[in-house]
């Protein structure tokens, strides 16, 4: 009979990194199960959670458990708890904002520019129109038609402009159907918007206010970018709309591409 082996597996050999691991809580258990529910979409935005009474038995916690479970989702912007209310607490789907606060603080820390948001966008646009014109729906297409004929002329005859435009470069990306190129730019929007609003309120930023030249180009190259998008020529819109994004930094940032970075909740 052969001989059986005496060595030890080899995982019984590797060094231990000396971090004990840590137990979860029962409350970060419960936690992460109504996390799940929402993630699958039992629990949709807007929804209320069960009430105590039936979450304490469904899950076999004390009242204290579930309310520090509840305090978790609470800080991770998953439910919103109106206190004092009857309602107890909803389901609320965060957006890019969860991600902009913390994502701006770092710029902030690192000493970023508004000119390095911008040049992140035009790293993220140019690829989600590549990614709309090669496989984006008839409905997007029209979607963003819509805008262009009907949300940007309103907002620039009412002093808006910027905004909309801004909305439209956002919604081309989410259009795109590429989840993670929409969450990058929702942040980066996000950043950029409420930067732009307050530098705005500076008589030193004025001539940079959309006119009505820049609203025409603006426009002309929207619709070269659907005509484009309608021909499924990725590569032609990709190029497009990496020349419109290099001429719309240059013409929004004007003399101003050197203005840091500022946490959006100062």
């Amino acid at each position: 009979m052969a001989e059986q082996s005496t060595v030890a597996p080899v995982f019984d050999q590797r060094p231990l990194s000396g971090r004990a691991i840590r137990t979860p809580k029962t409350a970060e258990l419960v936690a992460g199960k109504l996390r799940r529910m929402i993630v699958d979409g039992e629990l949709k935005d807007g929804d209320h959670l069960p009430h105590e009474a039936e979450l304490m038995e469904h899950f076999s916690v004390s009242r204290p458990t579930l309310r520090e479970a509840v305090r978790v989702l609470e800080a991770e912007r998953l439910v919103e708890v109106r206190r004092g209310s009857r309602s107890g607490a909803r389901v609320c789907v965060p957006g890019p904002e969860v991600v902009a606060r913390p994502a701006s603080l770092l710029l902030e820390l690192s000493g970023a520019t508004i000119e390095d948001v911008f040049v992140a966008r035009e790293a993220i646009e140019p690829a989600a129109a590549r990614i709309l014109a090669e496989s984006g729906s008839e409905e997007a297409f029209a979607e963003l038609e819509t805008m262009i004929d009907e949300e940007i002329p309103v907002a620039f005859a009412a002093g808006d402009f910027g905004a909309a435009a801004a909305r439209f470069h956002l919604r081309m990306v989410q259009l795109s159907g590429n989840a993670a190129l929409a969450l990058i730019a929702g942040m980066l929007h996000e950043i950029f918007e409420r930067h732009t609003t307050n530098v705005s309120r500076d008589r030193s930023f004025a001539n940079a206010d959309a006119g009505q030249e820049r609203y025409r180009l603006f426009v002309r190259s929207l619709r070269r970018l659907i005509k484009l998008i309608r021909e499924r020529d990725g590569d032609a819109a990709f190029a497009h709309w990496n020349k419109h994004m290099t001429t719309a930094r240059e013409m929004s940032l004007a003399g101003h591409e050197s203005i840091e970075v500022r946490d959006i909740l100062d």
